[in-house]
């Protein structure tokens, strides 16, 4: 067994996996996976820079993650830095404060290589069965953009677009610092427009009326399901692989856009650092589902960590 440590850098949060890597099949056995909210994208949208407490708040996480690796004895580590690190003009603190912490040095990957990741991870496990039918379309709904990914057993096309919960919130819900409470109707009809010719931009590339299942992917995904499924908090074993329809994604989505920032805090399952996000990335997910006639969703915990974990191996 080779025993791996994978570490996913997004917009919104920091990510770890630390597994053993079977030589031969590739099959992952975790050891330890874990999620800290950073919101390294904080104002990246506005001005193009990384925020100094944003900084900050990833390298205290790579700190933790640092010593759990340690502890664990993982012989390899890859770092990836998805959609935040490269659009900032700053990103070469970020990469100092990395290998300075960590010892390797953050691949800031492109877009293309994002999605590719994410369906490895996402469908490794689905392609052995036929309860499933092919291709799939993978999307990855992150803090800054959304990957979309249309594949069997490899991938067939993938594009990046720039829509995200942190950076749709930023852009049409935050006024004087302060995130709309609940939004206005013209402020989700901004971020649907958003979506729309971010859809359009995707399907120049990606066939997304091919796909056969739709495969969603990270926070906002998951977070809607936890939601659906009425879990008391927050269940990763429950959520994986579970199927949450798309009305079910829309009456989930209509009430996460006309509910109060307290009203949002109180749900059981909810992330502290999701709970001014997940309205806008529930949106994403639902306009997908309605732009490709999607009845419903697959849910998958696997995702571009297990990805960059088989990459490593």
């Amino acid at each position: 067994m080779t025993r791996v440590a994978a570490v996913d850098c997004g917009t919104n949060s920091i990510r770890l996996l630390v597994a053993d890597v079977h030589p031969e099949t590739g099959e992952l056995t975790d050891l330890d996976r874990r999620m800290t909210i950073v919101r390294l994208g904080q104002g990246v949208d506005r001005t193009g820079r990384l925020a100094p407490e944003a900084l900050e708040r990833t390298f205290a996480a790579c700190r933790e993650y640092a010593e759990v690796i340690r502890e664990l004895g993982a012989t390899r580590v890859r770092f990836v830095a998805t959609s935040a690190s490269r659009d900032a003009e700053n990103r070469d603190d970020f990469t100092r404060g990395v290998v300075d912490i960590l010892g390797v040095e953050p691949e800031v990957i492109t877009g293309d290589q994002e999605a590719e990741f994410s369906f490895i991870g996402a469908t490794r496990e689905l392609s052995g069965g036929d309860h499933l039918e092919k291709p799939y379309l993978v999307v990855d709904i992150g803090g800054g953009s959304t990957e979309f990914v249309v594949g069997d057993d490899h991938v067939r096309a993938a594009r990046s677009v720039d829509i995200g919960c942190v950076r749709l919130t930023e852009r049409h819900l935050v006024h004087d610092g302060k995130v709309s409470d609940p939004p206005a109707h013209e402020q989700v009809a901004a971020i649907r427009a958003d979506i729309a010719a971010a859809l359009d931009l995707a399907a120049e590339t990606v066939p997304l009326d091919e796909a056969r299942t739709l495969v969603g992917l990270a926070g906002s995904v998951t977070t809607v399901a936890a939601i659906a499924l009425e879990l008391p908090e927050y269940d990763s074993a429950r959520i994986h692989h579970s199927r949450i329809s798309r009305a079910r994604v829309r009456q989930i989505t209509e009430w996460l856009l006309s509910s109060s920032h307290a009203e949002r805090a109180e749900i059981p399952c909810m992330h502290p650092g999701r709970v001014d996000v997940i309205g806008a990335g529930a949106l994403v997910l639902l306009s997908i589902m309605e732009r490709t006639g999607a009845e419903e969703v697959v849910v998958s915990e696997h995702d571009i960590l297990d990805g960059i974990a088989w990459s490593i191996a």
